[in-house]
């Protein structure tokens, strides 16, 4: 079909395939940024570090305790999940009545410590996490072959995305949340604990990273600067969908994985740099993003 192109079908596909895995990570990761930016008004630069935290608990469990991936799914998150509530407790709500910048530093900061933790401990080689067993091999589409964990990334990753999208968009508890970032005082008013809710949505956003690590564990090398490597793309993905909004992070981010993969298929020299071209070209046309709300 696209031979006059001088492109195989297969290459197309193939690359299709790689681009909505790439945004299925995007989509999952901007999700838990935005949840913690749209609700908090925190940028959560160690948002990369609590990813790779996710894959590295995955893989320890494994090898140190024989706790299989499909418990990991479950215990990964909860486990990063608490450590982002310990530091809301004991550091991040220093810094609500400051300005944002105090807690972007203070984020940078403590991902540069878990980081270098990881990185003192186990190198930058990368560990090696095996697919489960249910999910070897691949499904016959004809046209080509779909390895069966992609497609299940593919799948998860949505279904994580519609069920968050759902709670703080369609929930009392969503509307607690939103009412929450707006007027605090009015909410504790009603006898809402403020404080209890928004460490809880820390710890939400840290496990939705935490979860994009344990689904990225069989796929890429479980290594201490997987989630630095990642980050600066997510952070592009959330501006261009608008800080904060939730929806926009979900369908950008799905959508810059497929255009990226589109890219190395039609001009590989620029799959690199096409997201933060387009990134540059909606500030500039629309500055609080595709889906953000202008002030």
């Amino acid at each position: 079909m696209f031979e006059w192109l001088g492109i195989s079908q297969q290459a197309l596909f193939g690359q299709l395939l790689v681009g909505l895995i790439n945004g299925a990570f995007y989509a999952t990761l901007s999700l838990g940024l935005a949840v913690i930016f749209g609700l908090l008004n925190i940028v959560n630069f160690a948002h990369g570090a609590q990813y790779m935290m996710g894959a590295f608990v995955a893989w320890m469990g494994l090898n140190y305790l024989g706790i299989d991936y499909w418990w990991s799914l479950i215990l990964a998150p909860l486990a990063v999940g608490l450590v982002g509530i310990l530091l809301e407790l004991t550091l991040l709500r220093r810094l609500y009545k400051l300005d944002h910048l105090y807690g972007l530093l203070l984020t940078f900061g403590l991902a540069l410590i878990i980081e270098g933790g990881f990185r003192q401990a186990y190198g930058i080689s990368g560990e090696r996490y095996d697919i489960p067993e249910a999910l070897n091999g691949a499904f016959n589409l004809g046209f080509m072959f779909l390895p069966k964990y992609r497609g299940w990334v593919v799948a998860a990753s949505l279904i994580v995305c519609l069920l968050t999208w759902l709670v703080i968009e369609r929930t009392k508890l969503g509307a607690y949340l939103r009412a929450g970032t707006e007027n605090p005082k009015l909410l504790q008013a009603f006898g809402v604990n403020v404080p209890v809710m928004v460490t809880l949505t820390y710890g939400l956003g840290a496990a939705l990273a935490a979860f994009g690590g344990v689904l990225a564990a069989p796929i890429f090398q479980v290594n201490a600067v997987m989630g630095s490597n990642i980050l600066i793309i997510v952070f592009a993905v959330v501006v261009i969908g608008g800080l904060g909004s939730i929806i926009g992070s979900i369908v950008t981010g799905i959508a810059l994985g497929l255009i990226e993969g589109l890219t190395k298929v039609f001009y590989p020299e620029g799959s690199s740099v096409v997201i933060f071209v387009i990134m540059a070209i909606v500030l500039i046309v629309r500055p609080a993003g595709l889906f953000g709300k202008e002030k």
